[in-house]
């Protein structure tokens, strides 16, 4: 069975975002993406609003057919904004106002009181919950433990690396916490940093059922157009 794909859209904001302009709309770019046979769509509100904003997620949340995935950090802002809109998940990220882009997975273990509370809020307002969390196992028994039934692991560090012996060692954390997660009952997908030449591996790991990719996507699109690149990238998924 293919594994399935949610598309980041989070970067066609970001180019809109560079001149305060209207284009490209990220909404538009969704429908294409959902056109072209993509499973979700996956968008960032960050608390600086520097690319997705509250008007783009309330339009996706009334045209997005397929999934609409909203990552935020566990804020009491973000949690209103989720309760409110009611995306079909919310993925809990960590959140640097000076990163770049999200760094690495949230770290459950020293944050487990906090969100058990946060994550039962979720769930009852009918919202299912993932946790973003690097490929260690303790964290990944500390997301079973705060009651989410949904993890993606971050596989940056594996795309990283170049081929050699340190991606083959990331690319086995990576099986390790995903024969964990499964082992636990839990849901697992998988994502960031994945590419076009990198992504087979992770493909290759029965217990992921779901892929979010965004950058590479959205780069190869400013080359070939959103429904190609989005076509490519699912070719690959097989």
């Amino acid at each position: 069975m293919a594994i399935k794909l949610a598309v980041n859209v989070d970067h066609f904001a970001t180019l809109r975002q560079a001149r305060r302009g209207v284009e490209p709309d990220p909404v538009l770019v969704a429908l294409m993406v959902e056109q072209a046979g993509a499973e979700g769509i996956v968008i960032h509100l960050r608390g600086d609003r520097r690319h997705i904003q509250e008007r783009d997620l309330q339009l996706l949340r009334q045209v997005v057919k397929t999934k609409l995935n909203l990552e935020m950090a566990a804020t009491e802002e973000m949690k209103k904004i989720a309760v409110k809109v009611r995306p079909d998940v919310v993925s809990l990220v960590p959140e640097r106002p000076e990163e770049l882009t999200t760094e690495g997975g949230l770290n459950v273990t020293a944050g487990r009181r906090h969100l058990t509370r946060f994550i039962r809020a979720l769930r009852k307002a009918g919202i299912k919950v993932s946790i973003f969390v690097d490929p260690d196992l303790e964290q990944i028994q500390a997301c079973h433990l705060v009651g989410v039934r949904l993890i993606e692991i971050n596989t940056g560090k594996y795309a990283d690396f170049p081929p050699g012996p340190r991606q083959d060692k990331a690319l086995k954390q990576v099986q390790k916490a995903a024969e964990l997660g499964r082992r636990l009952g839990l849901e697992v997908h998988a994502g960031h940093g994945l590419d076009y030449r990198n992504v087979q591996a992770i493909v290759a790991i029965p217990e992921i059922s779901e892929l979010s990719i965004g950058f590479s996507i959205v780069a190869r699109a400013a080359v070939v157009g959103v429904s190609q690149a989005v076509r490519e990238m699912k070719g690959l998924l097989i």
